[in-house]
């Protein structure tokens, strides 16, 4: 039998008809003259019904069928008696009544219950894989995904950008993480490595004269895993020649506006908000500030030395700050649960946690040490009001924007201050360069192709490479777009004059040697007419798993890996044959089985 539609598109107007379906079998309810089964397939769901007056054969098989038996069933559509409709589901009216049926496939036992799969542990749903993606949730992420890519896909296209593949075994360059390397047996101890982005070559591109270049395309980082990262991730990459920061900025505006009305049916701002680094860091703590609710870190330097507070001094004579954030309706909270959340920010890094309850005046341990102006200052600045707890961390920069940014996001949850729906930010007006204190030397924050602002370029060139703030001042022609507090792309306008290439060289303590090693083919392309050329890559699997309303990349990836990098289903990766290691010339000291 072949099907003649799938099991979710059986409407009203098919009452009367005969149909032939085919599917999985989802449920089954014996309830003893009629027995009823829910067909699933990718579309959706039907009710067939198998009664012995219909056809006593098709009744008497039907005794056999188990959950996940693949079968097709023929028979006639009928509306639902009076009381027994169903319209949360889409053929709720309707159901068939079977004449004809067939078994294509039985199914072993499943090992865990396909209605109650969502609670199954999740290295039990990745075992077996392909059970898990008969799920209607993970079908609808999947189905989801393809359509971001085929609108991203004509978006594109609509504005003359070429879809062209760059290589997957090429050279291995520093590129912020480790490199996963493929051996070559036809040049023994060489080895190519998988792209931990195409960045290289959509610059060469843009060289060669193609000008508006994309490619949905794998990358491949070895590092440690979390929810939103994977040994291998999906970039949506593009590069444009003859641009500016803006024009690259408002194309992917109208991207993300095409995609979330074509995909999701819903309107995105037109324009999003930017904020520079610098802005970013100071209210929310970190470069992918969660802008959907407030909670700003308020500077508190200048109120905090007018105490006594020994913390809150020390911090700030030895060149750390005091910021702090508003903890709004907590000063009901008990001494056990203030230090669980000091425990909280102890565990984020911080070496404590201050607080001041402002209920009937300041009800805290470190109040004394401040004058009652001084705490109503406060208090003014974090716009705290009664019933609220004021929360300060003192330290080190990096330990006080971390903690107080974790906090800012585990309080926005706890106390259900996060909106629903999606916002974006632009973060700009990176610094060109961070000092590295293990290495104590300077590091490029994006990579050593990004672009200088042009009121920079000449000091730049002009610089002393000891001279520290002044390299510390530098800007870069960097962005990123972030949505919902995740980070979901980021590019630049790159360097196209080799002047300026070879002093960010010098700048980053790359010899001339080493990176006509590392670089030099592109170095040799930049002597050839460059035109100025920017892009950014955008993070498919994580700007899906946003628009899926998912809580890791996991569930909108076909076959993940865990975060040991490990592929449960395949069993990947594995040990090889002796024979194979000789042919690559590799010997390991790890006993190969």
């Amino acid at each position: 039998m072949i099907r003649d539609k799938g099991c979710g598109e059986i409407k009203e107007t098919d009452i009367g008809s005969v149909k032939t379906l085919t599917g999985w079998v989802f449920r089954r309810r014996d309830h003893g003259g009629l027995i009823f089964i829910d067909l699933r397939d990718r579309s959706g769901l039907c009710q067939v019904v198998f009664s012995p007056e219909v056809s006593g054969d098709a009744h008497e098989k039907a005794h056999a069928l188990r959950a996940e038996y693949v079968i097709a069933v023929s028979g006639e559509i009928r509306r639902r008696p009076e009381g027994t409709e169903n319209p949360g589901l889409p053929t709720g009216m309707t159901e068939m009544y079977v004449r004809e049926l067939e078994v294509l496939n039985e199914a072993s036992p499943l090992p865990y219950s396909m209605e109650e799969a969502a609670d199954a542990g999740e290295a039990l749903r990745l075992k077996h894989r392909y059970l898990d993606l008969r799920r209607p949730e993970m079908q609808k992420n999947l189905l989801l995904r393809h359509r971001v890519t085929k609108v991203t896909r004509d978006f594109l296209d609509e504005r003359g950008f070429l879809e062209i593949e760059t290589p997957m075994l090429t050279k291995s360059t520093p590129e912020g993480a480790r490199d996963y390397l493929v051996p070559s047996r036809m040049n023994p101890g060489h080895f190519y490595a998988l792209p931990q982005s195409p960045q290289l070559f959509k610059q060469i591109l843009m060289v060669a004269g193609m000008e508006r270049y994309f490619q949905i395309v794998k990358c491949f980082r070895d590092e440690d895993l979390r929810a939103d990262r994977q040994p291998e991730f999906t970039q949506i990459d593009l590069e444009m020649s003859f641009v500016d920061r803006d024009e690259v900025i408002s194309l992917i505006e109208g991207m993300m506006q095409k995609l979330f009305r074509e995909v999701l049916n819903i309107d995105v701002e037109p324009s999003f908000q930017r904020l520079s680094f610098s802005e970013s860091m100071e209210r929310f703590g970190n470069d992918k500030p969660d802008m959907r609710f407030g909670l700003e870190l308020k500077d508190m330097a200048d109120l905090a030395g007018k105490g006594t507070f020994k913390v809150f001094l020390d911090a700030l004579q030895s060149g750390g700050m005091v910021k702090a954030l508003n903890g709004k309706g907590m000063a009901g909270i008990s001494r056990k649960e203030i230090d669980l959340l000091t425990a909280e920010a102890q565990a984020f890094g911080a070496k404590g946690l201050a607080w001041i309850k402002v209920k009937n005046g300041f009800d805290s341990p470190i109040a004394k040490f401040f004058p009652e102006d001084v705490l109503k200052a406060m208090a003014e600045r974090l716009q705290a009001e009664e019933g609220d707890m004021m929360l300060f961390v003192a330290d080190k920069p990096k330990v006080v924007y971390d903690v107080l940014s974790r906090m800012r996001l585990e309080l926005g949850r706890k106390l259900n201050l996060i909106q629903e729906g999606y916002k974006f930010v632009w973060i700009t007006d990176f610094p060109l360069l961070e000092w590295d204190a293990e290495e104590e030397r300077f590091q490029a924050m994006h990579h050593p192709f990004t672009s200088p602002f042009d009121e920079d370029v000449e000091k730049m060139l002009a610089g002393d490479v000891s001279d520290k703030d002044m390299l510390s001042s530098l800007k870069a022609k960097a962005y990123d777009i972030v949505l919902n507090g995740y980070e979901i792309g980021g590019g630049s306008i790159r360097i196209h004059n080799q002047k300026v290439q070879k002093k960010m060289f010098e700048l980053l303590n790359i010899s001339d040697e080493e990176a006509r090693m590392k670089f030099g083919f592109l170095l040799d392309a930049l002597q050839f007419g460059a035109p100025p050329h920017g892009g950014i890559a955008l993070g498919l699997d994580r700007l899906v798993m946003l628009m899926a309303g998912a809580t890791s990349i996991r569930d909108v990836i076909a076959f993940p890996k865990t975060q040991k990098a490990f592929c449960m289903m395949s069993a990947a990766p594995s040990t090889v044959e002796t024979k194979q290691l000789r042919e690559l010339h590799i010997k390991t000291d790890v006993p190969v089985e």
